[in-house]
């Protein structure tokens, strides 16, 4: 099999954690460009001798490591600010970056503990530690409030008792577009969690759009079918977790969105 075969049903994956890590679309497909481009001029940074998907994780975090703190990709969906790297550098401090990076591979993207140290270059029992570092870490946030758009009542659920266990509160499920909207105009929530496809076949992703055009705040978008809005091709979403998820998986996403839109709130 070519090494284009080989990585390409993977990239939609790294795109989602590309843009988990920098909590923008734009910078984190940024990021998946650079490395592409770094693949084609050296193949030999894709380890042959590995899984595909650790493989290319692995010249990812590369290409990661060497050019987060030199010149981030801007995004290129909002005005540009001089304060951006100073944004980038306040996210990397606040929480250290290779706990995150750890959580966020086990976590959300499902690598084993054995194949995100090969990722990272740790030994086992030192991303165990980050993991176990960030896991504590994601109790730390401030309360918020979590408006969950999901009309599968069990999923809904599970959202709820996954978002009480972190300490946050539950504002409302709404199963409608007009629904979430009416519920953000009586009170604005400090997350979101939307399911793509609502109960009256309207989208989550329309609502969420008309959300985000009166006001930022942080989206996790939870689908079966998450590689349709991982093309990078045009505005998708920046968080995405995968049906059927792991409570893990969202703790993480939900962490991660927090934390980031928390440090971009006190940069500005």
């Amino acid at each position: 099999m070519s090494l284009a075969h080989a990585i390409a049903p993977h990239l939609p994956y790294l795109r989602r954690y590309a843009r988990a890590l920098t909590g923008n679309q734009t910078v984190g497909d940024g990021f998946v460009r650079i490395c592409l481009e770094a693949i084609v001029e050296d193949p030999d940074i894709i380890d042959r001798e590995l899984p595909p998907r650790v493989a290319l994780y692995m010249a990812f975090h590369r290409i990661w490591q060497d050019r987060r703190d030199k010149s981030p990709p801007r995004p290129q969906d909002g005005p540009t600010r001089e304060g951006y790297r100073g944004v980038i550098s306040r996210k990397l401090s606040a929480l250290a970056p290779a706990s995150r990076e750890a959580l966020l591979l086990t976590s959300m993207e499902g690598f084993s503990d054995n194949e995100a140290a090969d990722i990272l270059g740790l030994p086992l029992l030192g991303l165990r530690e980050l993991v176990r570092q960030a896991m504590k870490e994601m109790t730390e946030h401030a309360p918020t409030s979590v408006l969950i758009m999901e009309d599968e009542p069990i999923i809904s659920l599970d959202l709820s008792l996954i978002v009480e266990e972190m300490g946050h509160h539950v504002q409302g499920i709404v199963v409608t577009r007009e629904d979430a909207l009416r519920a953000v105009r009586t009170s604005w929530p400090g997350l979101v969690l939307a399911d793509i496809q609502l109960a009256d076949g309207s989208s989550g992703i329309d609502a969420v759009s008309e959300m985000l055009r009166e006001r930022r705040l942080p989206v996790i978008f939870i689908t079966a079918y998450p590689e349709r809005l991982l093309t990078g091709e045009r505005p998708e979403p920046t968080f995405l977790v995968t049906k059927p998820f792991t409570p893990d998986a969202v703790k993480a996403a939900i962490s991660q969105a927090l934390f980031l839109a928390t440090a971009e709130a006190d940069a500005a």
